[in-house]
């Protein structure tokens, strides 16, 4: 079996500081994974209509559009490709940790998110995705 997929991870960065949204699609481009960012929720939503990513790294605390909604909204506008939807935050109390699995949201990390967990973390779902490639969705779930 292969460590990685054929192709890298499609991944969107959903972050309203531009130093920090640059930084982690740095990160992760030098990762070897394809990075696009938006800066708001219905830019996001945008994008990810457009080209559905395997994997959405997000914000709470967005102007215009919480990433609590950000994520419902994603949830409901798929059409078969779910994204893994990773909270990447400064909302860390147990009640946002609550809200954001209510949202639909996989994982909650507190900012600042460890560059070394968020790419061990898809290094994760790299492989997770390559066994349900080599061995098709009714096997690997």
């Amino acid at each position: 079996m292969n460590e990685l997929p054929r192709a890298p991870l499609s991944v969107l960065v959903v972050e309203d500081l531009q130093d920090v949204a640059e930084s982690v699609a740095d990160l992760l481009t030098m990762s070897g994974h394809t990075v696009r960012v938006a800066s708001c929720g219905a830019d996001a939503l945008h994008v990810a209509l457009a080209e559905p990513p395997d994997v959405v790294l997000l914000d709470i605390g967005l102007p215009g559009m919480s990433g609590w909604e950000v994520a419902r909204r994603l949830r409901t506008q798929s059409n078969g490709k779910q994204p893994v939807v990773v909270a990447v935050t400064g909302h860390g109390t147990d009640d946002d940790r609550l809200r954001s699995a209510d949202a639909g949201i996989d994982l909650h990390l507190v900012k600042p998110a460890d560059p070394a967990t968020l790419t061990a973390l898809l290094s994760r779902v790299h492989r997770l995705m390559a066994s349900r490639d080599e061995t098709g969705p009714s096997e690997a779930a």
